[in-house]
């Protein structure tokens, strides 16, 4: 648990100074092609570092405020507050903040910095869908993911993510509103490469923050659905759960490519342009893989 949860911490310095690298280059590369100079990359580089101050400290209440979520006490929902309630005091740790999101589909995430300040979100379709041990075993999943501080790693992610697409976006409709080519007339030769180079890293700078929503997920989900099994020593509550999830194709509302990694499951099935060419960039793993490594843990007796 303690290499994961080191793995975790290294993997957020590195996510954030990949992020200003990336974030300068770009600035370089818009420079080069706008005649700005070296004082773009300077800018970009204050810009970097406001931002991951910013995703360090602030990008839960984002996540949060993104999701429509809203605090509820034990006397709103006695059920699910004692069960994270419960599920925190099993983990050893502190109980986090308990929210509900007013949708009918069924989904939970979890953010915070750290294990001290956190939040486990549900739906209200989730609190009405699942028996009482299936929402045990989703809380416990989130709980794993606060243990580990995955929460850290995946919240973070919303904004730098997020930045990188809004900065390549900016630069491109810049480029078809015909900045560039009004660069271009005194630039020369070198002008229109480097206008080239940084439209291609504007272009494949959305694809770059995918790739890492991706790396960061996938792997993660199998973990917390393996150490949500060990907290409540009942594999099958979580197995019926995510199965449940995966039959339900209501989709959530308030879902968005920005925090999609963050949820149990996919927020983002039922939405236009969720098919088969966006499962491939997914970032969560088949639920059928899930389910069938959380009853390999108590083998095929226990369910049948």
């Amino acid at each position: 648990m303690y290499d994961r949860i080191g793995q975790n911490v290294r993997r957020t310095y590195l996510l954030m100074f990949v992020f200003t690298l990336l974030i300068m280059a770009l600035a370089y590369a818009i420079g080069q092609a706008t005649r700005l100079g070296w004082e773009i990359i300077v800018v970009g580089f204050a810009l970097a570092v406001v931002v991951n101050l910013y995703g360090y400290y602030r990008s839960d209440r984002l996540a949060l405020a993104l999701s429509g979520a809203r605090p509820v006490t034990k006397e709103q929902e006695p059920t699910f507050y004692n069960l994270v309630e419960n599920t925190a005091i099993a983990a050893g740790l502190p109980t986090p903040g308990v929210y509900v999101i007013e949708d009918s589909a069924p989904n939970a995430f979890a953010t915070g910095r750290d294990p001290q300040h956190s939040v486990v979100v549900a739906t209200r379709g989730l609190l009405d869908k699942l028996e009482k041990p299936e929402l045990e075993g989703v809380v416990a999943h989130e709980m794993s993911h606060i243990k580990n501080y995955d929460i850290r790693l995946m919240t973070i992610v919303v904004v730098l993510a997020g930045m990188v697409v809004l900065i390549s976006d900016l630069f491109l409709r810049w480029t078809f509103w015909g900045g560039g080519r009004r660069r271009d007339r005194d630039g020369g030769q070198a002008q229109l490469i480097m206008l080239v180079i940084a439209l291609v890293l504007a272009i494949l700078a959305p694809l770059a923050a995918t790739l890492i929503r991706l790396a960061i997920s996938r792997r993660r989900e199998f973990l917390a659905d393996a150490d949500g099994a060990l907290l409540t020593r009942y594999p099958e509550g979580l197995a019926r759960a995510l199965e449940k999830l995966d039959a339900d194709q209501e989709p959530l509302e308030a879902a968005n490519k920005a925090t999609a990694h963050m949820y149990i499951v996919s927020p983002l099935k039922g939405h236009p342009g969720h098919g088969r060419m966006a499962l491939l960039f997914d970032t969560h793993p088949p639920i059928q893989e899930r389910v069938a490594a959380l009853r390999a843990m108590i083998g095929p007796e226990s369910y049948a």
